[in-house]
């Protein structure tokens, strides 16, 4: 009995000590994973919005576009018309090329990337969401040419200025000539037939591009059957400037609401056939900063790790300590008591031997 007890009893402490070793495994694991988690956000920085009024009311603002229409590109006009009702001369900034409108394999990827960075699509969205992709994947795939099929549809894309002030970019039916109080679409040349302003955005934007903005309208796609349907985009755009540590830049943001109908004449529906990009600015201008973390912060976090970590461990160091005391005490305690009844039992018996000789003699 005391060689198995003495046996338990080792048994116990090792078992016991590799639970401490065990213990001291994690708290370091702890500590090592909590730190690097710190570092890693630490090397990180921050986006700090900030808000001023916008000074800058001479200037010129730039307008990004790249949108295709299920026309011809001789059946369309694009042209940008101010407050004023001046048509805005776009020259050759602004290109009309015949085009595909049914995506390939490489533009619906894109475009499924875009929407899925974007998130669920939304009537409105929100400037409070900067949303950025690498600028490698912002780049917008080509079409693929098809040899026995001609051109079904047409690429409105380009980079041109226009006056801060509000104004609309459309495009509609029949190319347009101008007169002295704006220009006037000569769309009574072309089939009725053949009008359906289906459309998709790869692209539209205010201002210098930032490489891998993401903007609301990107990658949009609006489908009808109806040769009477006007598409109607509400736009407010906010200057903003970018300050981060690749660049600094003078851009827009916008956000939006859009409405579309069927054009009936006869019953009140009025309007003119096609997409209208109805833009106003906004007075406020946004800062858009990017900060790093001071490095005191992070000093201040891993002292507080390691300091909250060690006690901790202590806390359990001293609980397994006082657990492994507990039960090596028990089992000694049993050791004895058991040696002291082997021994009485040893006595009980060499007494009786004694009496039952006596007996004898």
């Amino acid at each position: 009995w005391m060689s198995c007890s003495l046996v338990l009893g080792v048994w116990m402490v090792v078992r016991c000590g590799a639970v401490l070793a065990a213990v001291s495994i994690i708290i370091f694991t702890c500590i090592a994973v909590l730190v690097m988690g710190e570092i890693c956000q630490y090397r990180a920085s921050d986006l700090r919005y900030q808000y001023s009024v916008d000074s800058d009311t001479d200037g010129k603002l730039q307008i990004n576009v790249d949108v295709t229409v299920t026309m011809t590109c001789g059946s369309i006009g694009a042209d940008v018309l101010d407050a004023a009702g001046s048509a805005i001369p776009t020259g050759d900034d602004l290109k009309l090329t015949p085009a595909y409108f049914e995506m390939s394999t490489a533009q619906r990827e894109w475009r499924e990337r875009m929407l899925k960075l974007k998130g669920v699509k939304m009537d409105y969205q929100s400037l409070n969401t900067l949303v950025t992709d690498t600028p490698a994947n912002r780049v917008i795939p080509e079409s693929q040419i098809v040899d026995d099929k001609q051109p079904d549809a047409c690429r409105v894309h380009g980079s041109f200025l226009v006056n801060k002030v509000e104004g609309n970019f459309h495009m509609t039916v029949g190319k347009s000539i101008p007169h002295f109080r704006g220009h006037t679409h000569l769309s009574a040349f072309v089939d009725e037939k053949s009008i359906n302003f289906s459309h998709r955005i790869d692209k539209l934007s205010f201002g210098p591009e930032v490489p891998g903005l993401i903007n609301p309208l990107d990658g949009e796609l609006a489908i009808t059957e109806n040769n009477y349907y006007i598409y109607q985009y509400f736009i407010q755009i906010v200057p903003t400037e970018f300050n981060t540590r690749r660049q600094s830049v003078n851009t827009s943001q916008f956000s939006y609401t859009n409405q579309q109908r069927v054009l009936n004449h006869a019953g009140g529906s009025h309007g003119v056939v096609g997409i209208f990009f109805k833009y106003d600015l906004s007075p406020v201008k946004v800062h858009i900063l990017e900060v790093d973390h001071p490095f005191v912060s992070l000093l201040v976090k891993l002292c507080g790790i390691i300091g909250g970590i060690f006690a901790t461990s202590g806390v359990l160091h001293s609980a397994v300590t006082a657990v492994v005391s507990v039960i090596r005490s028990k089992s000694s305690g049993e050791s004895l008591s058991e040696e002291e009844l082997l021994k009485a039992k040893t006595a009980a018996l060499d007494a009786r031997a004694e009496s039952s000789n006596g007996m004898h003699r």
